[in-house]
């Protein structure tokens, strides 16, 4: 007796609901009142929805390539010019990969000192724990919403970076960045194609 009365109650407010979306909506129903609801609350969201949209992605200037960024000097090296650039630290026991701002600002960060990584390594400064921080890293890195990113480390050819960098490679990094699109002038004979218009 008391499920009834519980589902009678229910069926009576869903019924008041949905005459009362109807009034407001200035329309009448005549099917059940479950598609009633239905086709009143999909009007009333579609009428609602904002014409503007606003990206609140902090790295969407990056990503269509138009967002300032520092060009340094010309014969100065390393150079600045990059949005994001990868740097690796080796100490005697430990390595740490970084992604850094041309703000100077750490974004991601990992290490053989963490010990989320560090207790599935026999050694954290082999070869083996070079390529494992790789993938580990590349995955945050992509988690993060980055992709591409400015590498000059120069590796010795079949040594412990050339291999972190396979890895990352191999993660879904690009270890280059894009160059900055810059509108041209009436004068160029040059017409880039914008990035956000991407005709394939």
């Amino acid at each position: 007796m008391t499920s009834f009365f519980v589902g009678f109650c229910s069926f009576v407010i869903m019924v008041s609901i949905t005459s009362l979306l109807a009034q407001k909506a200035g329309s009448s129903y005549t099917t059940s009142p479950l598609i009633a609801l239905a086709s009143i609350a999909t009007s009333v969201v579609t009428n609602k929805v904002g014409p503007t949209f606003y990206n609140r992605n902090p790295r969407n200037l990056e990503r269509l390539r138009i967002a300032w960024r520092p060009t340094g000097y010309h014969l100065e090296v390393p150079g600045r010019e990059f949005w994001h650039k990868l740097l690796l630290e080796q100490s005697p026991h430990h390595v740490t990969a970084k992604i850094v701002h041309y703000s100077g600002l750490e974004v991601v960060t990992a290490s053989t000192k963490e010990w989320a990584v560090k207790k599935f390594l026999y050694s954290t400064k082999d070869t083996s724990a070079f390529m494992n921080l790789a993938r580990v890293f590349a995955q945050r890195c992509l988690e993060s919403g980055i992709s591409e990113v400015c590498c000059d480390l120069k590796p010795y050819p079949g040594g412990k970076v050339e291999s972190f960098l396979f890895c990352m490679e191999e993660g879904g990094m690009t270890l280059a960045e894009p160059p900055r699109f810059k509108p041209h002038r009436p004068w160029h004979v040059d017409r880039p194609e914008k990035p956000w218009e991407v005709t394939e």
